[in-house]
């Protein structure tokens, strides 16, 4: 049987229709926006955003987050129109099964675990670098760094190589229990987290233009003969490398920036619960990608003013905002604390939505059999799929304590790049054949799905190598298990109606 077979729509819809088998549909536009904007708003605004600039882009920054907002505008219109006309949980997963069938399905879906677990490792790694900035201006004693850094990792100013990120696997487990629970209060905690957040974004942006320096943003891009700077896994960075200086290290800091806007897309996994999808998801999608969109152009021109773009790959390489303020911004030691402790909860926010997205993502790929029945168990009395959430915390946990943040960063950026290649080119698929007609139709079709297939790609281009490499061996991994496993499992393949075994369906964190 062809490894194309498409799951009908029908059936799609059937099981959104079904009370038995159905999530339950609790949440609004402001829900989703709120969502959205959590999961946008993190590690990537606050950490990445300080890579990008000092290995690659310098302050030219700014465009990156201009190119990477470009690509998510277009991807995201691509998903609107899924996520209105199939209301599914599953997010891109879902759409490549039934535009494209079951094979590049399981590529997605296996892709995905990159954007959501590792990116879940890599803002329990931030989490963890801020966790010791804010005990260290508090109290004055840091976590040993042996134990809150990877082995790969050592100190410059000490030689200590590090054993184990200890504090990113605490938050880890931490949030992972909520999720076990599904605490219903959880939206409202969310959406105080998210004001936050936008308000800590808004200060530093206020607060910081005063201070910036026109000297560190000039030259605008880094030139070649930047020289060299020493980064902490004791490796030299040189900025004469070609994708570390000019606009060629201003697209690698677009694939690098681009991790600050992935969140958008797990609005879409929230569809099977949201109460009017064929209207909500768009808004929900676009709006909060539109915001934050905004937010990160002006934060990041402000953060490559306050700051040299060098300072960010040696001394101000963690908790980078922090750091900013601290040494470039006298008089506002208090707003350095401040922002800590906001981001240390705005992370937190982050993690959940990601972990959340991941077994939601899981959970349909188990009911269609590609996965085994264990990532759809649900909790007999909390109603969540306690199991999967336990398996993938001991999965993320094992990358946030061993392994860098600029290493997971960078394969959750070509993880969801990719995703969002196939997403673009799977609408453009489904106008083709007509298969069915969405409330919220992508504006310009033709030209805005492959010119946003186009810019992910560029910006995967740009990541270099040794990304591809690993995007290369995590997909072998999963073509092993698709053809060992999932083709002798799928029900779709062989017929069968997909029924859950549990009567009641899981029930979510995030509810009004």
């Amino acid at each position: 049987m062809s490894l194309f077979i498409r799951k009908p729509l029908s059936q799609l819809m059937s099981d959104t229709d079904s009370s038995e088998k159905s999530l339950k549909r609790t949440l609004g536009p402001m829900s989703l926006i709120g969502l959205g904007i959590g999961a946008i708003i993190g590690a990537g605004l606050f950490i990445r955003t300080a890579a990008a600039a000092g290995g690659h882009a310098g302050p030219a920054v700014v465009i990156s987050f201009v190119i990477a907002a470009i690509g998510c505008a277009l991807a995201g219109l691509c998903y609107a129109e899924f996520a209105s006309m199939i209301p599914i949980a599953g997010s891109a997963y879902t759409y490549s099964y039934a535009t494209m069938g079951e094979f590049i399905a399981w590529i997605i879906g296996w892709d995905l675990v990159l954007e959501y677990a590792l990116g879940a490792a890599t803002v329990s790694i931030a989490w963890s670098q801020y966790l010791n900035n804010l005990l260290q201006q508090t109290v004055g004693w840091q976590i040993p760094y042996q134990w809150s850094h990877s082995p790969f990792q050592h100190s410059l100013d000490t030689g200590v190589h590090g054993i184990m990120n200890i504090p990113a696997v605490f938050v880890l487990l931490l949030l992972t229990a909520l999720l076990v629970r599904g605490t219903k209060g959880s939206a409202a905690v969310n959406s105080i987290i998210v004001i936050v957040k936008v308000t800590i974004v808004i200060m530093f942006i206020i607060l910081g233009w005063k201070f910036i320096d026109p000297v560190n943003q000039h030259p605008f891009t880094i030139p070649p003969d930047a020289g060299t700077v020493q980064l902490s896994n004791g490796q030299v960075h040189n900025y004469a490398d070609t994708l570390n200086h000019g606009w060629l290290g201003v697209l690698r800091g677009a694939g690098i920036v681009f991790f600050a806007f992935i969140g958008f897309d797990a609005v879409s996994t929230a569809a099977q619960e949201t109460k009017n999808p064929k209207k909500h998801m768009p808004i929900g999608i676009l709006v909060s990608l539109a915001i934050c969109t905004v937010l990160y152009i002006l934060f990041s021109y402000v953060l490559t003013g306050i700051a040299s773009y060098k300072e960010f790959m040696a001394a101000g390489s963690e908790a980078s905002v922090s750091y900013a303020i601290t040494n470039h911004m006298p008089g506002f030691g208090w707003l350095s604390l401040f922002i800590t402790i906001a981001i240390l909860a705005g992370f937190s926010s982050v993690i959940l939505v990601m972990l959340l997205g991941q077994t939601r993502i899981f959970y349909t790929m188990s009911r269609d059999g590609l996965v085994p029945s264990v990532f759809s168990d649900v909790h007999p009395r909390h109603r969540t799929p306690y199991k999967s959430q336990w398996v993938f915390f001991v999965f993320v946990s094992l990358f946030a304590a061993f392994i860098p943040d600029n290493v997971v960063g960078d394969m959750t950026s070509i993880g969801t790049l990719f995703a969002f290649v196939l997403v673009c080119i799977g609408i453009l698929i489904i106008r083709n054949k007509k298969m069915a007609n969405a409330p919220f139709k992508t504006p310009a079709v033709w030209i805005v799905a492959p010119l946003g297939a186009l810019v992910c790609l560029a910006m995967i281009a740009g990541l270099g190598l040794e990304n591809w490499a690993r995007l290369i061996v995590w997909l072998l991994v999963g073509f092993a298990i698709y053809f060992g496993y999932s083709r002798y499992h799928s029900k779709v393949r062989h017929g069968e109606v997909i029924v859950p075994k549990d009567p009641e369906m899981p029930k979510e964190p995030f509810e009004e």
